[in-house]
C-alpha cells in the first residue's frame, strides 16, 4: 500500500512541477520582455528547481524499474533532500520577493502568486515522500535491499550473493 502512495506522490509531484515551470517562465518572460529589468532570481530558481524536480522523478522511478544496478539509498535520500530544501527556499525566498514589491496586480502577479502556492504543495509532497524514503532506508539499512518508489522492486541487496552447492573442481582442490 504505501508503494502505491509514495506512486500518487511522485505523480502529483511532476503535475506540480510541470505547473511551476509553466507559472515560472511565464513570469520571467513578462519580466525579460515587458519590463526594463531582468526577471529575479527568485522566479529563475524555482524554474531551475521545476527541471530539477522531473529530472529527480525520473531516476526515482524509471531507474528501480530499468537500471536497477545505479540505483543507490545516499542518491535517493539526497535527491529527496535537496528538493525539500530547494522549494522551501524557492517558495519563501518568492514570497518575500512579492511581499516587498510596490504594487502586484494583473496576471503576472497572480502567476507568482500561484507559483508560491504550488511551490509550497511541492515542499509538501517531498517532505512526505522524504519521510517515507527514510523509513525504507532506515528500516532496511543502507547496504540493505531498498524498496524505493512506486515500483515496488527492490534494488539488489548490495550484500554477498549466497552460496549455492560447489562445483566438482571445487569438491576435488
Amino acid at each position: 500500500m504505501p508503494s502505491m502512495i509514495v506512486l500518487g506522490l511522485r505523480a502529483a509531484q511532476l503535475v506540480f512541477a510541470i505547473i511551476i515551470m509553466g507559472l515560472s517562465a511565464y513570469v520571467a518572460n513578462w519580466y525579460n520582455v515587458d519590463t526594463l529589468t531582468t526577471s529575479p532570481s527568485q522566479i529563475n530558481w524555482l524554474l531551475f528547481v521545476s527541471i530539477y524536480t522531473i529530472i529527480s522523478v525520473a531516476y526515482l522511478e524509471l531507474a528501480p524499474r530499468f537500471m536497477p544496478k545505479i540505483v543507490h539509498p545516499y542518491a535517493t535520500i539526497a535527491l529527496e533532500l535537496t528538493n525539500v530544501l530547494f522549494y522551501f527556499a524557492g517558495f519563501i525566498a518568492l514570497s518575500v520577493f512579492i511581499s516587498k514589491l510596490l504594487f502586484c496586480r494583473g496576471t503576472v502577479c497572480g502567476a507568482a502568486r500561484a507559483d508560491v502556492a504550488f511551490g509550497a504543495f511541492e515542499f509538501a509532497l517531498w517532505g512526505a515522500t522524504a519521510v517515507f524514503m527514510g523509513k525504507d532506508v532506515f528500516k532496511s539499512g543502507f547496504r540493505g535491499g531498498l524498496k524505493l518508489g512506486g515500483s515496488g522492486a527492490a534494488s539488489s541487496s548490495g550484500s554477498a550473493p549466497q552460496a549455492g552447492p560447489q562445483m566438482k573442481e571445487a569438491q576435488l582442490a
